[in-house]
C-alpha cells in the first residue's frame, strides 16, 4: 500500500482554514488544480456519503466520496471513487489542528492507496506535491502567509 503525508503550517486560526476547506463541493474556491465542481443528488456538501464530481483545469474527471466529516476534530476523510490516475482503494484524510502560539494552523494531507509498484513513486511525488502541498499553497497565499 502506497502512503502520501503532507503537512504544513498555515498562517490563520484553524478555525478559519476550516471554514474555508470544510465544505466537500469547495474545492474550486481555494484549490487551483481544480476548475468545477458539483455534488451528485443534490446532497449538501457536508453529508458523509455525499460525492463530489470535480473536474481538473487540464479536464480531468475525478469522483470522490465523503467518508467522514468533523468540526470538532476538524477533519475530513474521502475516497477516490473515479480518476484517471492508475490507482485503487484510495482513502485521504484532511486535517487542521489549532496551533496555540500565534494565529496559525497544522494542516496535515495523507492518503493511502494500491497501485502496480512501477507507478508508486510517481503518484506519491505527483500527489504530495501537486495536489497536497498545492492546496496549502493556495491556502497560505489566501491567509496570507
Amino acid at each position: 500500500m502506497a502512503r502520501v503525508y503532507v503537512s504544513s503550517v498555515i498562517g490563520a486560526s484553524a478555525a478559519k482554514v476550516w471554514e474555508r476547506v470544510r465544505d466537500f463541493n469547495a474545492l474550486p474556491r481555494w484549490h487551483p488544480r481544480i476548475r468545477d465542481s458539483r455534488i451528485e443528488d443534490a446532497l449538501p456538501g457536508d453529508k458523509v456519503g455525499c460525492i463530489r464530481n470535480f473536474n481538473l483545469q487540464n479536464g480531468d474527471n475525478i469522483r470522490e466520496q465523503l467518508l467522514g466529516l468533523s468540526d470538532y476534530d476538524m477533519f475530513c476523510t474521502y475516497a477516490i471513487l473515479a480518476s484517471p490516475m492508475p490507482l485503487s482503494d484510495y482513502v485521504a484524510t484532511l486535517r487542521l489542528t489549532p496551533i496555540t502560539d500565534g494565529d496559525r494552523c497544522f494542516a496535515e494531507w495523507s492518503a493511502e492507496f494500491s497501485c502496480d509498484p512501477k507507478d508508486e513513486d510517481d503518484l506519491v511525488a505527483g500527489i504530495g506535491s501537486n495536489v497536497f502541498q498545492g492546496g496549502f499553497d493556495a491556502l497560505k497565499r489566501h491567509f496570507g502567509g
